[in-house]
Parts: structure tokens; sequence; C-alpha cells
């Protein structure tokens, strides 16, 4: 860490943060719709799919680490890793545990709306997103599973943009 970055205040820390989780975002849209121009949608879709199965599941791991989490932290586990993956600074989300079950919800996504913005059709993130917080929740705990309850092209629930249900295997 350079001493530019270890000069910051806790505020600045903050919104460096939100800063970087921002341009992750913004990078992955862009990368995206390059291949998406060049070569289509179900060509880019395919290589979103590999970039975020290795990305999340390195995000996962070293967000395990940082919270010190044991090999199996359940759902209560996945819901404080959830809470600190990049996307999080940068989205609006909703986590809840009932039981044996995390209902994750993204209720403002910064990539549908820089697509709304530029009059592009929405991403068909939920192929994507099966891998994703599929491969993110197993890294955490290898018992949990992930199942799509709404998300793009399926949206069964129109007040958020996606929503996914983890469910802890006995």
């Amino acid at each position: 860490m350079n001493e530019a970055v270890r000069a910051l205040s806790k505020d600045e820390l903050i919104e460096l943060l939100e800063i970087y989780a921002k341009n992750l975002i913004a990078l992955d849209g862009t990368w995206f719709q390059s291949i998406e121009s060049e070569d289509g949608m179900d060509v880019a879709v395919h290589h979103d799919i590999e970039a975020w199965r290795r990305f999340s599941a390195s995000e996962a791991r070293r967000i395990k680490r940082f919270l010190g989490l044991d090999e199996h932290p359940g759902l209560e586990g996945l819901a404080k890793a959830l809470a600190l993956r990049c996307q999080s600074a940068a989205n609006v989300d909703e986590i809840a545990v009932d039981g044996d079950e995390l209902l994750y919800r993204i209720v403002d996504c910064r990539v549908q709306n820089a697509r709304e913005r530029k009059g592009m059709g929405f991403h068909p993130c939920k192929s994507v997103g099966v891998v994703e917080y599929g491969v993110f929740a197993e890294q955490i705990d290898d018992r949990i599973t992930c199942a799509c309850l709404s998300c793009f092209p399926d949206i069964v629930d129109d007040s958020c943009n996606c929503a996914w249900k983890f469910t802890l295997r006995a």
C-alpha cells in the first residue's frame, strides 16, 4: 500500500472504497460491452460467466480470510461476506437470514442503471449471477446452495433488480 493511501482519513478511505467499487463495475461493463459490440451478447455472456467464476472464488476466499471465518461459517458468515463484496459498496442491496435460508436482493443495480441510461437493453445477467453467487457462497461454506428467485431476463419481483436465495444443506 502506498503512502498516499495510508495517509487518508477513515472518511476518505470510505469514499475511496466506493470509488474503487464503482470503478470495478465500470471496468467490468466496458470489457463486456467491447465483446458485446464485436461478437454479440451470447459470446460476451460466455466470457462474463467465466470471468465471474474465477473472480467470485478469489473474492470470497479473500473476504473469508479477512473476516476470520472458519471452514463452515453458515449463512451468518455468508451474510457478513456478501455485505463486503465489491458490488455491495456500489449497489444498494438487502440481506435477510431466516432459519436455513438467506435472501439477498440488489434493490438498485449500477450495471442495469448504466445500460438503461445509455439506451441499451438490460444485461441478461441471470446465467452470470447463478455462477457468480453460487461460486461465492460455495467458497464461503461448501454446504450452501444458491438459487435465483428473480433476475433479468426472468424478473418475477419488480421491487428489485435481482433476488437470490441461499440455503444451508444439513
